[in-house]
């Protein structure tokens, strides 16, 4: 499956509840659900840490993969909110990091550096 035709059957399955908008585009529950679903990841790798003795086998990755997929669904949702393909993502990301790599600043703070 391609990024492109993923992208198509995101949006599909794109059924918000009514929420608010922000400048007119309805990103408030892709965005929720985004970090939701990220911390669902760190809940179940705090719960290898506590209770698997830091042991990762196969049945916990593959609850970690299910919730990859999860982010990766919102993910998908607010680069589209927000006007932009996976591709583009992708495109802006790989400039960003590598000028980063160029200019020897990959480690550091700040988002423009």
């Amino acid at each position: 499956m391609t990024f492109e035709e993923y992208e198509a059957f995101c949006k599909k399955l794109a059924l918000y509840p009514k929420t608010p908008t922000v400048a007119g585009r309805s990103i408030v529950y892709p965005v929720l659900g985004l970090v939701g679903e990220a911390g669902e990841i760190a809940e179940k790798v705090k719960k290898l840490l506590r209770d698997k003795n830091d042991t990762l086998d196969e049945a916990a990755r593959r609850e970690i993969g299910k919730e990859l997929g999860d982010v990766l669904w919102y993910l998908c949702r607010c680069a589209a909110e927000f006007g932009f393909s996976f591709e583009e993502i992708a495109n802006m990301n790989v400039e960003k990091l590598s000028s980063r790599h160029e200019r020897g600043v990959v480690h550091g703070d700040g988002d423009n550096r």
